[in-house]
């Protein structure tokens, strides 16, 4: 059993396009603009599956595509309620296990039971898979957990050890867990590291990712002044143990120039949260001066791929990112 590394071979992505019954509905047209922008670089190179609320909700989508010149010939709509847009959180982790690809449906309680998750909770199961799909009782979602695909799950605990997640699991048996259903061999565990304005409890997918088997992307505070430097720097040092042990590269990515709502709180902004696809890499930008860095940074580490800024600022008013709102869909799965 091996979870499937993000960089496995992919149909295409899902999306749950925002819409006037979601928290987006102050902030359509920013959403939609981002979406759009994510939508087509997807569509340049794979398949795309949207979840919609309803047909005029799909026109609206078509349309907003068509119009940016995307190649909707690869743009498949699916008719779903749903409570919000963070795939990444309620949908299906696919794992293979001799040889076949199998869709794991985990519990999503809306990050510790936080905000209403129901209909996003009963999503993975709607869609048209053609695989075999596992329902598990054990709330997990995609964004906490980071595979290399070759036994190494990077996590934190700060997230999977919390006990809005699972009571009645400790550290222990959630590693169990994680070796039955994710193949993983070794839990490799970060006691430190979070981002003002995360919902998520210190998902992974906001701090280190892995980009092959033995490089993991993190982001790195060099900034005595901010808020995060001594949690970041404490994270980077785990890192580096976690590093020399199992033989990985690290990269560091900057922290992004703050970001704020109207009300001074201070917004997730993270370059971390990329999404690898077949050919490219979609990174998340936020009109600011640390954008291009990253960009290069992330470019030193994918050089076959092309990769490509996604403006994302709208996306953290809402305290996620690129990654959080994409879950990638291995090959043969639809």
């Amino acid at each position: 059993m091996t979870l499937l590394p993000e960089w496995h071979p992919q149909w295409g992505v899902l999306l749950a396009w925002p819409d006037a019954a979601t928290d987006w509905r102050h902030m359509l047209p920013q959403a939609d603009h981002t979406y759009t922008a994510l939508g087509k670089a997807i569509l340049d190179h794979e398949q795309l599956l949207v979840i919609c609320r309803d047909p005029a909700h799909e026109a609206h989508v078509r349309e907003r595509l068509h119009a940016a010149g995307a190649r909707t010939q690869g743009l498949q709509c699916l008719h779903a309620p749903f409570n919000d847009t963070w795939a990444r959180d309620f949908g299906p982790l696919v794992v293979e296990r001799d040889g076949a690809t199998l869709a794991l449906d985990f519990i999503f309680n809306g990050w510790g039971n936080k905000f209403p998750s129901q209909d996003d909770n009963a999503l993975t199961a709607q869609l048209p898979l053609r695989i075999d799909r596992k329902v598990l009782d054990m709330v997990l979602e995609g964004g906490s957990v980071e595979s290399n695909g070759e036994g190494l799950l990077l996590t934190t605990e700060q997230c999977l050890l919390n006990p809005n997640r699972n009571p009645d699991m400790d550290r222990l048996a959630v590693e169990r867990a994680l070796a039955d259903t994710l193949g993983a061999e070794n839990v490799l565990w970060l006691r430190d590291g979070d981002l003002e304005g995360d919902d998520t409890d210190a998902h992974i997918d906001t701090l280190a990712r892995f980009c092959d088997p033995q490089t993991v992307a993190y982001v790195q505070c060099t900034d005595s002044n901010d808020s995060h430097y001594p949690a970041l720097q404490a994270m980077e040092q785990q890192l580096q143990a976690l590093a020399e042990r199992h033989r990985l590269s690290l990269v560091p990515l900057p922290m992004a120039t703050a970001q704020y709502d109207a009300d001074g709180q201070r917004l997730p902004a993270t370059y971390a949260n990329f999404l690898i696809i077949n050919g490219a890499v979609l990174v998340p930008t936020y009109e600011c001066a640390t954008d291009e860095a990253a960009l290069a940074a992330l470019r030193g580490v994918f050089p076959e791929r092309r990769v490509i800024g996604i403006p994302c600022r709208p996306l953290i008013e809402q305290h996620g990112s690129l990654h959080c709102v994409t879950m990638q869909l291995p090959e043969g799965v639809l």
